[in-house]
Formats: C-alpha cells, sequence, structure tokens
C-alpha cells in the first residue's frame, strides 16, 4: 500500500504518456489497405483494455482479501477499481468503435467481439447497480464482493475466449491472425508497449486517489 504514496512512478507515467502521445502521432507506421493511418489508434485503443484488466484484477485480488478479513479499506479498493475500469471500459469501447467506423464502416457492426464487450460492460454496470442497492454496509460489501469475482472470469471468457470462437471482423479473433503476426513491427513496438505500462500505471493512480478519498469520506462518516 505504501506504494502509491510514492512519486517516482507517478512521474514515470506521466513522461511515458506523454511520450506515447507524441510518438503514437509522429512515429512511422506500417502502410497497410483499409486501416490506413487509423492503426495508430492501437497505441490507444488496447492499452485502455490493458488499464482495464489491471484494476480490474486488483479489485478482484482485494474482494478476495475483504472476504478473508472483512475489512472495510480493501472492499472500498475493490469497488474504487472497479469505477476506474469502468472508465477505462467506456475508453476501449469508444476508440474501438471510432476505428470500427473508419475500417468496418459502421460504429457498431454486430462483430461478436464488439458484442461480448458490451455484455461484459452491462455485467460491470449490473455490479455499481448491486452495491447502490443495497444499504446495510457488510451485506453489501460481502455481496459485491462475491459477484465481482464471478463477474471477472465471464468478463474473461466474453472478451478473449468467445470471439475466438466464431467468425469476427476483429484481429486475433475468429481465426483471424493478430496485429503481432503480420504487421506490428519495431516502430510500433518502441511505442505500444510503454503504452500498456503508462495508461496501466495511470489506471492504479487515478483508482488510488479515487480510494483515498472514499476512505476519508468513510472515516468521517465513523465519527460523525
Amino acid at each position: 500500500m505504501k506504494f502509491i504514496y510514492q512519486t517516482w512512478w507517478k512521474v514515470l507515467v506521466v513522461i511515458l504518456i506523454i511520450y506515447t502521445l507524441i510518438a503514437g502521432i509522429l512515429f512511422g507506421v506500417p502502410r497497410l489497405a483499409i486501416l490506413h493511418e487509423t492503426i495508430r489508434n492501437l497505441y490507444f485503443h488496447v492499452p485502455m483494455w490493458m488499464a482495464m484488466l489491471t484494476v480490474f484484477t486488483i479489485s478482484v485480488f482485494f474482494s478476495v482479501l475483504y472476504l478473508r478479513t472483512e475489512k472495510e479499506e480493501y472492499d472500498l479498493i475493490a469497488v474504487e477499481c472497479v469505477n476506474t475500469g469502468m472508465l477505462f471500459y467506456s475508453l476501449g469501447l469508444l476508440t474501438g468503435m471510432l476505428w470500427a467506423k473508419y475500417t468496418w464502416g459502421a460504429f457498431w457492426s454486430g462483430d461478436p467481439k464488439q458484442n461480448s464487450a458490451a455484455i461484459a460492460f452491462l455485467l460491470y454496470c449490473a455490479y455499481l447497480v448491486l452495491r447502490n442497492s443495497i444499504d446495510e454496509e457488510q451485506k453489501r460489501a460481502k455481496i459485491s464482493a462475491i459477484y465481482n469475482i464471478f463477474a471477472f472470469p465471464i468478463m474473461i471468457v466474453l472478451i478473449f475466449v468467445l470471439p475466438r470462437l466464431t467468425g469476427s471482423l476483429h484481429p486475433g479473433s475468429g481465426g483471424n491472425p493478430g496485429f503481432n503476426k503480420y504487421d506490428l513491427d519495431s516502430r510500433m513496438r518502441v511505442v505500444l508497449y510503454p503504452a500498456f505500462i503508462a495508461w496501466s500505471f495511470l489506471a492504479i493512480w487515478i483508482a488510488s486517489i479515487r480510494y483515498r478519498i472514499r476512505l476519508i469520506e468513510y472515516k468521517k462518516n465513523e465519527i460523525s
């Protein structure tokens, strides 16, 4: 927990994000039919999913810890990681829709991966609705933790497993090769990999700020 209060990694996050934004626009990319310059969206679309997965994984970890210890702080971390993950989930969907418009001809084409991602998004929306529908704190925390633990593997299956078993326009799904197999050259890797790190740690940073605010509110309510 002391890690979130340190400064060095936050400075690194800012530097990497500035680097990926500039390099993502200015560095050369492969010239591919249909994709053309839209391939630069890879630097933003995929890292959003990586950031989402990072904080969702942390959320599940602390949900398990809460069920073992019943410490309120762990529940607060779990829910704020989900809240942050939903932000990056939304950005992942939006950047994907924008990319789809220029490559597939429509913002939403009913592609299996798009549909599965939308279902998984609603799954986590239900998590937030569930929390807000229960007034008793311990009951809310326990039910939410259990729901969160089961929702995570379902989300993984919906986004990363099922689309691979059906026909899909999405790279890496339905028999289509992923980018790294035919066109992700060294010019793109030097931007994409730092982007993974930058946006994932930015998500952790945002979640930590939200957690600290929520913790202050919780302690104020306890005193009053």
